[in-house]
């Protein structure tokens, strides 16, 4: 039996529910709603009704969403492209919407964010050797997300500018 919530017998209205919660909190791409009414026992064809309503009434919009990951989490986490489009293919989202709205990044604005990154995370290190310095350095930029040419150029860039010995220097890096 139902019980006292009278949505147990409408499971469209469960599926709006749980929608608008879900996207109360931030956005969402329609796969990730998707999956969440799925894990809720909603029937897929109810399940694909209703964010199609979503959809049409623009409150679900994943290249909007997109666009917003992706200036939220470089701007705020300070990840790459590369993590960025790991992320939005691991949500789901189309991957012409992911090229699109990684395309919104500006080469620039990448390098410098690279560089803020490094300038923040050398200020911290002051016992490591300078090997250990560049790889750390460049790990750190691999793990956000940056290609590995971007990320060894910002290192000795920086490493340079700050007058600490760079032994990735010398070394034949792209």
């Amino acid at each position: 039996m139902s019980g006292d919530d009278p949505r147990a017998d409408d499971p469209e209205q469960l599926a709006r529910d749980t929608v608008y919660r879900l996207l109360a909190s931030r956005a969402r791409s329609r796969s990730e709603l998707r999956q969440a009414l799925l894990r809720k026992g909603i029937d897929e064809d109810v399940a694909d009704g209703v964010l199609r309503k979503f959809v049409d009434a623009g409150l679900v919009d994943d290249a909007a969403f997109a666009e917003e990951w992706v200036h939220s989490r470089h701007r705020h986490q300070g990840l790459g492209r590369e993590a960025l489009g790991f992320e939005l293919r691991r949500k789901g989202v189309d991957e012409n919407l992911v090229e699109a709205a990684l395309s919104t990044v500006d080469g620039d604005a990448e390098v410098e964010r690279a560089r803020d990154l490094v300038r923040r995370r050398l200020r911290s290190m002051t016992a490591a050797d300078p090997t250990a310095r560049t790889r750390r350095l460049v790990g750190m930029l691999a793990r956000k997300g940056y290609s590995e040419s971007l990320a060894f150029r910002v290192v000795r860039e920086e490493l340079e500018r700050s007058g600490v010995d760079d032994p990735a220097s010398d070394a034949e890096f792209p």
